[in-house]
């Protein structure tokens, strides 16, 4: 997915705007399996996901708890760090080998002060953030696993071909034995085979 369209589809800038934003814009490859943002960490930049998938995840007791998977489009972003330049919670893996667009927060937080319209699409971002933070706390609470898989089947079906069963487990809050059961008592649905 290219930077414009990710940028554009947050807020609607005007071109000049958006040259100021892309101009602080790098680009980075990383491979599988790399840690991309580590917890008890202040992390100075905001990544945007061109191709590949990733996972949030935080540690309790001896297991790592997934919570969040991000793929095409989205924003891999501590926001402890973002927001109040502390040490983030999550850390956050590459599921796949990962083209990412780069833009350190410094520079952003700059641009906030020099460009209206690139403040407004900072605020309408963290909007977004929250909101989609607040609809999987809001899910996790009041859905029942067998309900958020679906969830997951309806909303997207690619990353179910895309990420480990351990960790479509652990981010429905279930065991793998738990989740077998509920793939298999569902009616026959278009979801693929999902590896180990």
């Amino acid at each position: 997915m290219e930077i414009t369209e990710i940028l554009n589809q947050i807020y609607a800038l005007p071109a000049a705007s958006c040259r100021k934003l892309q101009e602080k814009i790098t680009e980075a490859s990383f491979p599988k399996g790399k840690i991309l943002l580590r917890a008890r960490r202040v992390e100075k930049t905001v990544y945007f996901i061109r191709k590949g998938i990733v996972r949030a995840y935080a540690h309790q007791n001896d297991h790592e708890i997934t919570f969040w998977f991000g793929q095409e489009g989205e924003a891999v972003i501590s926001m402890n760090s973002y927001i109040q330049n502390k040490a983030g919670y999550e850390d956050i893996e590459l599921l796949e080998n990962c083209d990412l667009y780069c833009l350190r927060s410094e520079d952003l937080h700059r641009l906030y002060a020099e460009d209206i319209h690139i403040a407004n699409w900072g605020r309408k971002f963290a909007e977004r953030e929250l909101l989609r933070t607040e609809a999987r706390l809001i899910s996790r609470q009041f859905s029942t696993a067998s309900e958020r898989y679906q969830e997951l089947l309806r909303d997207h079906p690619d990353l179910l071909q895309r990420v480990q069963l351990g960790h479509i487990a652990s981010y429905l809050g279930i065991t793998q034995v738990s989740l077998s059961r509920i793939r298999s008592a569902l009616p026959s649905s278009p979801h693929q085979e999902i590896t180990g």
